[in-house]
């Protein structure tokens, strides 16, 4: 796998650093994810391929620990607000001139500067800071954020796990390490980067919900079937809308594509209701038409195109992105759940310490080992 070899030392957080972290694991990487001694709620729903060791870094031993493990590390994630790790004494000063190849990522909503640095937030907030947000949801609406996807996984796990593949290979020629500044504010705008740069093209130009792309045209739209399930229809250019007219039996007088575009809606809704989704697909499967089903997540693994792909995994889960030819990423066939400190005398172990030094740390409750659960 690509980035085998790869050491990750992961501080536990919620769901964007550990699906950072799971992309790295995917790709190769050994991911060692910190946790804290003492029960508490583990948010980690993707530590497959992950270990845990649990620290208590309010003692000064439990942070030794944590330098120690990233003095041979290649990368190091952390979210939390900034200057929390350089008040433990785990800044990226310290860390980088002790090992000066670490990737210190840092993932944060606002970043490490400027006035929102150290203030709360989540996804819908960094969206709305990030100018995507307002182009998001159907006329006379609010803005509508969908879900937790485009600033915490979309512009916080996968650009940051971008720049730390990134530094990786610059540090291939540069022998160095350096900071990531991954701010899930910029990240959501990155992604937006063509919402930005078309500002002046014709699919815009109106409010938000009136427009070629965003719920505004009924070419654009999805459409409740008579068995209360979607159909997707993106018959945006005109060769495909002519396709999507034929395969309905209509003609361009029945449903003109640049007429009112909400008296169209009205009509395919009308025309979509007359029929179940599966009798849909058999309409439209194998032409160029763009109408596609909408699938619920159960769904997904049966579907003849994700079958033949081989697009998602026996459980569920989708299969690691994009498909390498050489080295593809290979998801863990572990859980996605890991309780805390599962690995943590295994870890210490390989680090060097000794059976006399684990004992005594776990006595201190510097560090916890979970209990080993039976298999019978």
């Amino acid at each position: 796998m690509a980035l085998r070899g790869m050491k990750v030392i992961e501080l536990a957080g919620l769901a964007p650093a550990p699906v950072c972290g799971m992309i790295l694991s995917d790709f190769g990487a050994k991911v060692i994810r910190v946790d804290k001694v003492g029960s508490g709620l583990n948010y980690d729903v993707t530590a497959r391929g992950k270990r845990s060791i649990a620290l208590n870094l309010k003692k000064p031993e439990g942070v030794d620990i944590l330098r120690r493990l990233c003095g041979s590390a290649d990368v190091l994630i952390e979210p939390f607000r900034p200057g929390v790790m350089e008040r433990l004494g785990l800044g990226p000063d310290t860390l980088i001139k002790e090992n000066p190849k670490l990737i210190y990522a840092r993932l944060t909503g606002f970043g490490q500067t400027g006035p929102y640095k150290d203030m709360a937030g989540h996804d819908i907030n960094y969206l709305g800071l990030s100018g995507v947000l307002a182009s998001l949801g159907r006329k006379h609406e609010n803005p509508i954020a969908p879900v937790n996807l485009l600033a915490d996984f979309a512009g916080g796990s996968f650009t940051c796990a971008m720049g730390i593949m990134a530094a990786l290979l610059e540090r291939t020629s540069s022998g160095q390490g350096q900071v990531i500044d991954s701010c899930m504010v910029e990240g959501a705008a990155y992604v937006g980067s063509w919402l930005f740069a078309s500002r002046d093209m014709f699919v815009w130009g109106q409010p938000r919900g009136h427009n070629l792309l965003d719920t505004g045209a009924h070419f654009y739209e999805t459409y409740k079937t008579k068995d209360g399930k979607y159909m997707c229809v993106g018959s945006l250019e005109p060769q495909f809308y002519n396709i999507l007219l034929e395969k309905l039996n209509i003609t361009d007088d029945d449903l003109p594509q640049f007429d009112d575009f909400d008296k169209m809606k009205v009509k395919l809704t009308k025309i979509f209701s007359e029929k179940t989704r599966d009798e849909w697909c058999e309409i439209f499967d194998g032409t160029d038409a763009c109408v596609t089903p909408v699938l619920e997540q159960e769904e997904t693994v049966d579907h003849p195109q994700n079958k033949a792909r081989g697009s998602f995994l026996e459980n569920g889960m989708p299969r690691p992105a994009p498909l390498l030819s050489r080295t593809p990423a290979v998801a863990s066939s572990s859980s996605n759940n890991l309780e805390f400190g599962s690995h943590t005398t295994e870890i210490l172990t390989e680090a060097g310490f000794t059976d006399e030094d684990i004992g005594e740390l776990l006595e201190k409750r510097i560090i916890e080992q979970a209990k080993i659960k039976s298999k019978l």
